[in-house]
């Protein structure tokens, strides 16, 4: 029996590139007699099968994006959305959006259930159980078939395609020097499990700040959560069990929250307690008081995110190139610390 093969290992024996070998097959115009005569035999030999979720993209275009997030009730995801619609629109390409939910399977069968509706390219972030597992064959089953994907946010280095990110280790480094630069110095971190790309980043740039600072890492002040999701019970057992003086934490959810817990013991903020969050969203602008925030900046993300799948649909460049782009973070100062 012989071996499955890919689109990348035709055109990596064949010494094409995988658009060549894609069009060939599809017996395209673009390409040579020969090449193609080339190309589909060696196939033949090998027993070449297209895989089952790329399947179904048609060969022109759809002017249709497919979107998969790991949720939607944090805001920065809406702001992501909001400036994927804004570009692409702007092109006359429609925007389909998908939860994943967190969940692995989530995430393949929205993959499946969009290359069924016909659509042009993959915009997505992954969710917290997909790089848990460490499990990326359904999105290397799709580059491979030469489908465009954009990871933003949550990516892996697994995956050859194009990729947005904030340097998450820089917000977090310039936190927790504003907070040791107000004389701080028992910082605490509510983070997740570093699987998650964005956490591990961010729990660097705090180690950082502390490190250059001569502050001990105390891991005592460092709660990492299984997941993106409120765990109340966790976080209220970690201020009963911890003296600090500020708190920097992975999300404006949480941020806010444990806010709301040390004013229930009677602490004031920023006065004996300061925090500072991720993401910029209306939580932190109404909170009690206003927080301060490292800005993610996910509107000009989900432009960018958008603009570079649109260019790879609708580029003719046979040549397989992939960017990796790096928004830089803002601190956003309220009064959730001393100005």
């Amino acid at each position: 029996m012989k071996a499955k093969i890919t689109l990348k290992d035709i055109a990596r024996e064949l010494e094409v590139s995988i658009s060549t070998v894609s069009k060939a097959l599809k017996n395209s115009e673009e390409i040579s007699r020969d090449t193609k005569e080339k190309i589909q035999a060696f196939a033949k030999l090998y027993n070449y099968k297209p895989n089952n979720i790329a399947i179904s993209l048609k060969n022109k275009r759809t002017k249709n994006i497919g979107v998969v997030i790991p949720a939607i009730v944090h805001h920065f995801f809406t702001t992501v959305i909001r400036g994927i619609e804004k570009y692409a629109n702007a092109k006359g390409y429609n925007v389909i959006v998908c939860l994943s939910e967190e969940s692995f399977d989530k995430e393949v069968i929205n993959m499946e259930m969009l290359a069924n509706g016909s659509i042009d390219g993959f915009i997505m972030s992954l969710s917290s159980e997909t790089q848990q597992k460490e499990d990326y064959n359904h999105l290397k089953e799709v580059t491979e078939q030469g489908i465009p994907v954009v990871l933003f946010d949550r990516i892996t280095n697994e995956v050859d395609c194009d990729k947005v990110i904030i340097d998450d280790q820089l917000g977090a480094y310039l936190a927790t020097k504003k907070l040791i630069g107000q004389g701080r110095k028992k910082i605490a971190l509510i983070t997740t499990d570093d699987y998650l790309s964005v956490s591990k980043a961010r729990t660097e740039g705090y180690r950082k700040a502390l490190s250059e600072s001569d502050l001990d890492v105390d891991e005592s002040r460092i709660l990492k959560l299984s997941s993106m999701e409120m765990d109340e019970k966790s976080i209220g057992d970690f201020f009963d069990a911890n003296e600090v003086d500020a708190v920097l934490c992975v999300n404006e959810i949480f941020t806010v929250f444990s806010m709301r817990l040390v004013q229930e013991k009677g602490l004031s903020i920023p006065e004996d307690i300061s925090f500072i969050g991720f993401t910029d969203g209306l939580l932190s602008k109404y909170a009690n008081p206003s927080l301060t925030v490292v800005a993610q900046h996910g509107e000009k993300m989900g432009e960018i995110s958008a603009q570079m799948l649109i260019d790879k649909v609708e580029s003719e460049n046979e040549e397989e190139t992939f960017h990796t782009k790096i928004l830089e973070p803002t601190l956003v100062v309220r009064d959730s610390t001393i100005n």
